[in-house]
């Protein structure tokens, strides 16, 4: 059985299911749940061998989870 390792997060409590819809189409790439969802913090597991691939996808969506995040004007959401 592989263990998996654990990333804590605060993430804009209204962009939890952003998240997790994110997430689903990485098949096997973390486990999501809410840790205390008004205040936006979540936990991630995770095999370690997928780290790298996660480390990523969260660096590309970062700015969309962020509390407080908000479009600039004259932008599109990816």
């Amino acid at each position: 059985m592989t263990s998996l390792k654990a990333l804590y997060l605060r993430i804009a409590a209204d962009r939890f299911h952003y998240l997790k819809f994110i997430l689903e189409g990485y098949d096997n790439l973390a486990l999501l749940s809410s840790i205390d969802a008004a205040a936006g913090v979540v936990v991630l597991r995770y095999p370690e061998e997928s780290e790298v691939e996660l480390f990523a996808l969260l660096v590309g969506i970062a700015p969309q989870l962020a509390p407080g995040w908000c479009q600039p004007i004259g932008t599109t959401e990816q």
